[in-house]
């Protein structure tokens, strides 16, 4: 008979100061297939996870000392758990309260008494959303998009690696953990042009953008006037003389890659040519006679 392997349980961090309640979720989650974890405090809940990355935490919003809503916020600021699921209990079912918990990152909360049923309905609902959520990231970043995700206020929250390499190259000394959007939504760096075009509110507290880049406008202004171009067609050439692949226009230009096709069409009929080495060649050509 052939084994299979054990199914990996889904590990939780439980943080509440009171030992009865500890007692009681440990054992109704141990009940349910799943690994517990247990801090009776929010500084000792930050301890542990700077050694273990638990799939959720049930975190207490009142505790003394550091409450449930600090200790939220503080797991959010750290960049390797900001998917990180953090569902409230609370025995404050007031709207001030639930609003707390939300604000701080938490994406759900139960009321005290707890009724064991409802958690772990919660919990289930929680942890496939995370998993799913990780299955897109983790796609987003294999296809190469420049996608990157921020906070209401602009502050970054997670970016794909080409997303990455594009903003590092551009900022000097770049540090995802303290980058903001600027309010223009652009910046200029080495005569190109950074644009963050917002796509979508992807969470409570998340927003995601594409990230463009543009040469600045003067190539693709000169190639424009110089070859008789659109504006568009003019951007793509000067793209393809830049060595970029159709995707890569796709991406940069924020359009379809049917759409690059359709354009390199037209440019070939406008220049009399049958490939897009001899456009590239002809851009080229153009760009070194500018004075």
């Amino acid at each position: 008979m052939t084994a299979h392997p054990a199914k990996q349980r889904d590990t939780i961090l439980v943080v509440d100061d009171t030992p009865e309640t500890l007692g009681f979720l440990t054992d109704a989650l141990e009940n349910a297939g799943l690994t517990v974890l247990v801090a009776t405090n929010g500084a000792s809940a930050l301890e542990r996870l700077a050694h273990i990355t638990p799939d959720l935490v049930l975190m207490d919003a009142v505790m003394p000392g550091m409450d449930g809503f600090e200790t939220c916020r503080l797991i959010k600021a750290n960049p390797a758990l900001t998917f990180l699921p953090v569902i409230f209990m609370t025995g404050l079912s007031d709207t001030e309260h639930v609003v707390l918990g939300l604000e701080a990152g938490g994406v759900d909360y139960v009321a005290k008494p707890i009724v064991i049923d409802e958690m772990l309905a919660r919990i289930r609902v929680h942890l496939t959303n995370a998993r799913i959520a990780n299955r897109t990231r983790i796609a987003l970043d294999a296809t190469g998009r420049f996608l990157l995700a921020t906070t209401k206020d602009g502050r970054l929250i997670w970016c794909t690696p080409q997303a990455e390499k594009r903003l590092a190259d551009a900022i000097p000394n770049f540090s995802g953990n303290e980058f903001t959007i600027p309010r223009d939504q652009q910046i200029d760096s080495h005569g190109k042009s950074l644009t963050f075009t917002f796509l979508s509110r992807t969470g409570p507290d998340e927003y995601l953008y594409r990230l463009t880049e543009t040469g600045g406008g003067q190539e693709e202004a000169f190639i424009r006037q110089y070859l008789s171009l659109t504006t568009r067609e003019a951007e793509v050439l000067v793209w393809i003389a830049r060595g970029k692949s159709n995707r890569d226009i796709s991406d940069i230009l924020g359009i379809s890659p049917r759409t690059v096709n359709k354009h390199l069409e037209q440019i070939f009929t406008k220049l009399g040519v049958e490939n897009r080495a001899s456009a590239a060649a002809l851009a080229v050509s153009a760009l070194a006679t500018r004075n």
